[in-house]
């Protein structure tokens, strides 16, 4: 009964399958925040990425309708669509909002809203083995994504925020270069992680893993380097006061 009623519904495993996941990396990157963000506006961050991939999914139809023919052009404008679209929605939810008063803000936000946003893509990739009754399938694919698409997701919307956290204090245009700058390295990163799994062989696969890996460890530094930014700035406060 229990197996008719998870094939019949298969949309209520395949959401935990993926929820859980991003409530692991969740804890693991809220717990870096030193000045934790309020519950509401990470919520709705969260919320908001998931919404996002509702926005992506008919513009990621319409670039294969179109450019399928050439890999590379497909592929880049797949990435555009998903780095852009999770930017916008969070920028817009959390970005602007005055609880964004420090520079890991940008950062923690826009990784909660990647979170959100590789949550309900998984769902949607898990359903249908689930709905085959290949609970192994959904299992393993879980496994792959949580290896593979939250650390990507986690890498691209983190290395945003952390151009956005290193020019936090800049003025204002400096601040949307800086932005600007990011989401094209988000991009390109994003880019070349799908062209390597779609045309690599396994053990190129797992050479690509192992740079997503390292490339979150750099991450990890770098959110280290822009609480350092903080820092420094409240010591200037006090020194010049």
């Amino acid at each position: 009964m229990l197996v008719t009623f998870i094939q019949t519904y298969p949309f209520i495993l395949a959401f935990l399958l993926g929820l859980i996941p991003a409530m692991v990396w969740l804890w693991f990157w809220l717990k870096e925040d030193t000045h934790p963000e309020p519950h509401k506006m990470l919520t709705l961050s969260f919320v908001g990425g998931m919404i996002a991939v509702l926005f992506v999914l008919p513009l990621q139809k319409i670039v294969y309708n179109y450019f399928s023919g050439d890999e590379f052009i497909s592929f880049s404008l797949w990435a555009s669509t998903e780095e852009v679209v999770k930017f916008v929605f969070i920028y817009f939810i959390a970005l602007r909002n005055k609880a964004t008063d420090e520079p890991v803000d940008d950062m923690i936000y826009l990784i909660v809203g990647a979170l959100g946003f590789v949550t309900l893509e998984n769902t949607l990739f898990l359903m249908d083995p689930i709905r085959e009754g290949n609970a192994m399938g959904a299992i393993i694919n879980g496994n792959l994504r949580f290896i593979g698409a939250s650390l990507l997701h986690i890498m691209s919307s983190g290395t945003i925020g952390i151009f956005m956290g290193l020019s936090f204090y800049k003025p204002v245009l400096e601040r949307r270069i800086y932005t600007f700058i990011g989401i094209i390295v988000a991009i390109v990163l994003h880019t070349a992680f799908n062209l390597f799994i779609l045309n690599g062989t396994p053990e190129n696969i797992f050479f690509v893993f192992g740079m997503v890996w390292l490339s979150v460890i750099v991450l990890l530094l770098l959110f280290e380097k822009v609480k350092h930014i903080r820092k420094t700035r409240e010591y200037l406060k006090q020194v010049t006061n």
